[in-house]
């Protein structure tokens, strides 16, 4: 499991994320067009180097959408992105292109991320290509990064319909890794695979942050899967971030109402302790981004929900008296 978070005790951040937001037009049509949906809404929070910040939530809370606009896959329609101090938000293609090498994405789905029609060797090759690099330190690297990622050289020929899952999802950290960048952004990287071979991905992973120093912001609705691989976990909910924290506070004591249900259903080790604990059942689905309720966005399915929780959204707010936690609830546990 992983350590403390690396950064503890220094203050610099490699990422710093600012009220962050992603709207999208309405249907066509619809009274909703002009205001268009909100699938991220300021979302907020920052990336230390050598750490792995966790991005959970339920489907259509807008973590996958806030992972594509940290790399600018997607261009934000409000907030700010800064590397290294460098606001890249509205930074051009020309000035972002120097970046690309420093800040990339390991996809979901590895087989419609790789081109069909190269080897693996072209599909390593095309980021160091693009970065002018020559032929023959490319051959070097390839080979190099073929045997990290747990690779034979005898991949090196062959194209990606004729590996596994789990190996094709090797062939795209491989690609991503291949620039050597500061901060990997890996969208649900292991929920396509089998659970024994999601573990062998994970411990790749961390083995190669470890040696390489790489940073990760790591989005998944697996909370055993998250609680394994990182160092601080944020809690997203239609489209915002509910609470964020260190792994251990977050895990051990969750302060949000929304977090601790997810908690719930996260099977345990030991039977006696399955057993024994409290299951919390929401009520209903998640409403529409389209159509976001009044005041908190989770109290129509919120246990503890007042009259406060139906008309006044609540801020996010530190929770612990260190100041490494934040929850945004009017009634947080503590």
């Amino acid at each position: 499991m992983s350590t403390a978070s690396p950064h503890a005790g220094r203050p610099e951040a490699l990422l710093e994320v600012r009220d962050l937001g992603m709207t999208f037009p309405g249907p066509r049509g619809s009274l909703r067009r002009r205001a268009g949906i909100r699938a991220v809404d300021g979302v907020s929070f920052d990336v230390h180097p050598g750490e792995t910040l966790g991005l959970v939530g339920e489907s259509g809370c807008g973590k996958s959408t806030t992972g594509r606009m940290l790399v600018r896959l997607l261009d934000p329609t409000a907030g700010r992105v800064a590397f290294r101090g460098q606001d890249i938000t509205r930074t051009g293609q020309r000035e972002l292109r120097p970046l690309r090498s420093r800040l990339q994405m390991i996809f979901q789905d590895p087989f419609a991320s790789l081109n069909p029609r190269q080897t693996v060797r072209q599909i390593i090759a095309a980021p160091l290509r693009a970065q002018g690099e020559s032929a023959q330190a490319i051959r070097r690297e390839v080979r190099d990064l073929v045997g990290l990622v747990g690779l034979a050289p005898e991949h090196l020929e062959r194209y990606p319909h004729q590996f596994s899952g789990g190996q094709a999802q090797r062939i795209g950290i491989a690609r991503a890794l291949a620039t050597r960048p500061e901060l990997v952004v890996a969208d649900e990287p292991v929920s396509a695979l089998d659970v024994s071979i999601q573990a062998q991905i994970v411990g790749l992973l961390e083995r190669l942050q470890r040696e390489l120093g790489v940073a990760y912001v790591f989005i998944a609705h697996d909370l055993a899967v998250v609680r394994h691989i990182s160092h601080r976990v944020a809690v997203m909910y239609l489209g915002r971030i509910v609470e964020i924290g260190e792994r251990q506070q977050v895990y051990g004591n969750p302060a949000h109402p929304y977090t601790r249900a997810l908690l719930s259903a996260v099977p345990l080790p030991e039977p006696a302790a399955e057993r024994a604990r409290e299951r919390i059942v929401l009520l209903g689905d998640p409403p529409s981004p389209a159509d976001p309720p009044s005041g908190c966005t989770f109290h129509p399915r919120c246990p503890k929900a007042r009259e406060l929780c139906r008309t006044e959204p609540p801020l996010l707010r530190l929770t612990a008296p260190d100041g490494t936690r934040q929850a945004a609830c009017h009634f947080p546990e503590v």
